[in-house]
């Protein structure tokens, strides 16, 4: 079997885990520390899947140093079927809230008055931590496409 970037149990897997991990981490931290995320409901459900986005990442992350330190082959029929179903849905929970948390901050900045010159950190706080939940979402889908061609491959 052909070794793709981003494998699970290989280097590159575990960069792309700490970095799905560090991200949907700060994305959780950014919003959790601005005031008044509380009051809408996509910020809230933002953290939610970033949060669960984390134990995945993390837990993973884990797995693949485990691995890396006792070389275990990672790559069986089940365990990569397994993180396609959980990377599918770790994917489309978090595609689902930094959506809808941009399309808030869109309706915020254009349409209403919420992010005037008293909230503006506020705003610009939220605007950051759904930049970290997209990149959180770019490298989960290439996490979840490698791992449905290795499927694909067995």
């Amino acid at each position: 079997m052909k070794e793709v970037f981003g494998s699970p149990g290989k280097r590159s897997g575990l960069v792309m885990r700490i970095g799905q991990c560090l991200c949907a981490a700060g994305s959780v931290g950014i919003m959790a520390s601005a005031s008044g995320f509380s009051t809408t409901t996509a910020f809230c459900y933002l953290i939610g899947s970033m949060g669960l986005q984390v134990l995945w990442s993390f837990g993973l992350a884990c797995l693949d140093i485990h691995a890396l330190r006792f070389n275990r082959d990672l790559l069986n029929h089940f365990m990569v079927s397994l993180l396609v179903v959980g990377d599918w849905v770790t994917a489309t929970l978090s595609l689902a809230a930094a959506s809808s948390s941009a399309g808030v901050m869109v309706f915020f900045t254009r349409d209403t008055s919420v992010c005037a010159i008293e909230t503006k950190f506020a705003c610009i706080m939220f605007q950051i931590s759904i930049t970290l939940a997209f990149a959180t979402c770019f490298l989960i889908a290439y996490s979840s496409y490698v791992s449905f061609w290795l499927v694909a491959s067995f």
